[in-house]
């Protein structure tokens, strides 16, 4: 997909700047969104990407945004945030309410405000970063045993699978390849956690490249893990 375009949300660190770096280097343009105009910048041009400000949550800077990048062919939806680890019984409701702005909120104006550029694409492909904490299957079986916990950020990933299960659906004839990815536990700045246990991003990033590049064949609808393997909903 040399001479294609990506936008990464949420890619001044982490897993984000992993797939921008990884992007890059398999040829294509790539525009690095960030909150903060300052660290996107200094990130686009350590791994050679183009800085646009963007904070998913708002509207008028999503619009700007997008009439900035102008054309798009690959839109990776990573900006996501977890606040707390709290069980849904002992959780604030405002704690959900901007857990979803971003993870769930985010993504769909996102989404929407690029859908006209990626519909002139010859090869649109869309990549959510999700989680596995968010599969149902993994939460009410041996994988994730956390009682509840981290109850805004995993339902948020659970609703962000299936929105990416509609916009597949929606966007199918039209040529689209709309996916989710669990990226598996990844040294970053998501909570303590993970930068004390987490992976390499570098690992996490690899398999959202693929998704991003996937040929006409390829899946869509899907909710797939770092490793290759289908993650269960």
């Amino acid at each position: 997909m040399n001479s294609f375009t990506a936008l990464v949300t949420g890619a001044n660190k982490g897993i984000g700047k992993e797939i921008a770096r990884q992007l890059v280097a398999a040829g294509l343009t790539v525009h690095l969104g960030a909150r903060d105009a300052e660290r996107g910048k200094q990130a686009a041009e350590e791994i050679g990407a183009r800085p646009v400000v963007l904070d998913v949550t708002d509207p008028a800077g999503i619009a700007a945004a997008a009439r900035a990048v102008g054309e798009l062919d690959v839109l990776v939806n990573n900006a996501g945030i977890l606040l707390g680890g709290a069980a849904p019984g002992e959780s604030d409701v405002d704690i959900f309410r901007r857990t979803y702005e971003t993870n769930l909120f985010g993504v769909l104006a996102v989404t929407n405000a690029f859908l006209p550029a990626l519909r002139r694409s010859a090869r649109p492909r869309i990549v959510n970063i999700s989680s596995g904490t968010g599969s149902l299957a993994w939460s009410t079986g041996p994988q994730f045993p956390h009682a509840g916990t981290s109850a805004a950020y995993r339902s948020s990933k659970t609703a962000l699978n299936a929105l990416t299960v509609f916009y597949a659906h929606e966007l199918a004839e039209a040529g689209f390849k709309v996916n989710a990815l669990a990226p598996g536990l990844r040294a970053t700045d998501l909570n303590d956690r993970a930068k004390a246990e987490g992976d390499d991003p570098a690992e996490a990033a690899a398999a959202a490249v693929r998704l991003a590049l996937l040929p006409d064949d390829g899946p869509t609808g899907g909710f797939h893990s770092w490793d290759g393997t289908t993650a269960p909903w």
